[in-house]
């Protein structure tokens, strides 16, 4: 049976592309998999049977290399987290947030900052230039690609493209903040719907209803998904939240105790870290916010 990638879940279909090329086939899941507990995600690597109406049935899910649970994607091996500079302004907490499950994921993540052209004159827009400069020089700093864009302009897109080229790519970010206007820009010919942001509102709506794997130069997938505001870590350990901090990596085998937190404990590498200036205090107390947060969702549940 012929092997395919799926491309798009939508209406219980799922939408299968063959390494041949050609027009995706048509989906039906068997049912083992609903037994199982388990569902087929755009960017699986599948078995698929053909039928003699033209379509198909996926027969058997291949082991993933990674998952993401919102947005729900298989596979992808790099994190387009897009962000911008104005309306909605620029979230430290958000990012970090993203970067979080991103790590989980295991997944290399780059940051673009987009709407660069929409910065405004005077104070207000110097001030703006001065958080979009900070923003590069702390995620770069700690390892992290980071991109300032403007997709009417064209403003750092040869850059991005040469970026995603090769892998299938997960485009993610708070609604409003210009994704669909990216994948245009990116994939000539394509044109997802995109909404202004709302004035009463300060965001935009949200255009993207599903997720969809798009093909784009130079080989390789771009996910574009439904813009979402919201990230919780109930599917996170405790333990794991700090793994997600790329900087902490570097001191956390020095600290005393085992299974340190990094929050109160006695001879912790990191927080001596932080209070020598070696860990930028907004991503420590973003992570101490996390760990908070962690601990009463737990006690939700």
């Amino acid at each position: 049976m012929p092997e395919g990638l799926i491309v798009k879940a939508l209406s219980g279909y799922y939408y299968v592309q063959n390494a041949e090329g050609g027009n995706p086939v048509q989906c039906r899941g068997r049912g083992i998999f609903k037994k199982r507990g388990e569902s087929p995600l755009v960017g699986d690597r599948v078995v698929y049977s053909e039928t003699e109406n033209g379509e198909g049935a996926v027969e058997e899910i291949l082991p993933r290399a990674s998952e993401l649970i919102r947005p729900q994607i298989a596979n992808a091996d790099l994190a387009i987290l897009v962000f911008s500079v104005v309306r909605p302004e620029l979230s430290f907490v958000l990012l970090d947030k993203f970067l979080v499950h991103t790590e989980h994921a295991r997944m290399d993540a780059i940051i673009v900052l987009t709407k660069m052209d929409r910065i405004p004159k005077g104070e207000e827009g110097e001030a703006i230039r001065r958080t979009a400069d900070k923003a590069r020089a702390l995620y770069t700093s700690i390892g992290y690609q980071v991109l300032l864009t403007s997709a009417h302009e064209g403003e750092g897109m040869d850059e991005l493209r040469s970026a995603l080229a090769g892998h299938i790519n997960m485009l993610a970010g708070q609604s409003g903040v210009g994704k669909s206007s990216l994948v245009n820009a990116l994939v000539p010919g394509l044109k997802l719907e995109t909404n202004e942001i709302s004035d009463k509102l300060g965001r935009g709506k949200h255009t993207t209803r599903h997720v969809e794997l798009v093909p784009i130069a130079g080989g390789g997938y771009m996910a574009d998904t439904p813009g979402f505001s919201q990230l919780d870590f109930a599917e996170l350990g405790i333990d794991e939240i700090g793994s997600c901090f790329r900087e902490f990596a570097e001191w956390s085998p020095s600290c005393k105790f085992r299974g340190c937190t990094h929050t109160h404990e006695p001879h912790c590498a990191v927080l001596q870290a932080k209070e020598q200036g070696l860990i930028a205090e907004s991503r420590y107390d973003n992570y101490v916010s996390f760990m908070t947060e962690w601990k009463e969702t737990k006690r939700r549940y």
